[in-house]
C-alpha cells in the first residue's frame, strides 16, 4: 500500500487522535527504526530503538474487523520488534476502546500507566493507558 492508501484507511478508523496524513506515514515509512506491517485491509507501523519497541498505530478498516487481521498484525510486530533488538514492547490506548485494549492484553500486554484526559474528542477528553510487555524468545517462534 501507499503512503496515500495507509492515510486513507487510517483515517476510516480515527478520528481522535486525529487519523495522520500521507507525508506523516511517509515520514515513518522513511524513518529507519520504523516498520510498516500491512495486511488486506488493514496496516500497523512500529518502531524499534534502544531495546524497545513501540507499536504506533494499528489500523483495521471497520467492514474488515473481527477477522483476526489485528491479531496477525500484532504478532508480526512482536517478531519484528524481537528481530531488530528490543527486549520491550509498548503502546498507547485509547481507556474507552475496548476491542483494542482486548486484542492488546490477548497479546500479552497489560497496563502500566494511564495519561488522563489525553485525548480529546467530540465526546469529551478520554485518558490514555500505556500498556507493556516483555518480549521473550518466544516472540521469535512467530511468523513474519
Amino acid at each position: 500500500m501507499t503512503a496515500a492508501e495507509l492515510a486513507a484507511l487510517h483515517a476510516l478508523c480515527f478520528t481522535v487522535p486525529r487519523p495522520w496524513s500521507a507525508d506523516e506515514i511517509a515520514a515513518f515509512e522513511r524513518d529507519p527504526l520504523c516498520f510498516v506491517l500491512t495486511e488486506s485491509e488493514s496496516f500497523l507501523i512500529g518502531r524499534a530503538v534502544a531495546g524497545e519497541a513501540e507499536l504506533l498505530t494499528l489500523a483495521v478498516a471497520p467492514q474488515a474487523r473481527r477477522r483476526g487481521l489485528g491479531g496477525r498484525l500484532v504478532t508480526r510486530f512482536l517478531y519484528q520488534a524481537r528481530l531488530r533488538g528490543a527486549q520491550s514492547a509498548f503502546l498507547e490506548v485509547a481507556a474507552d476502546n475496548g476491542p483494542a485494549l482486548a486484542l492488546y492484553q490477548r497479546a500479552g500486554f497489560t497496563q502500566t500507566g494511564r495519561r488522563p484526559r489525553y485525548y480529546h474528542g467530540a465526546g469529551g477528553p478520554v485518558d490514555a493507558l500505556i500498556l507493556a510487555r516483555t518480549l521473550t524468545n518466544g516472540a521469535n517462534r512467530a511468523s513474519a
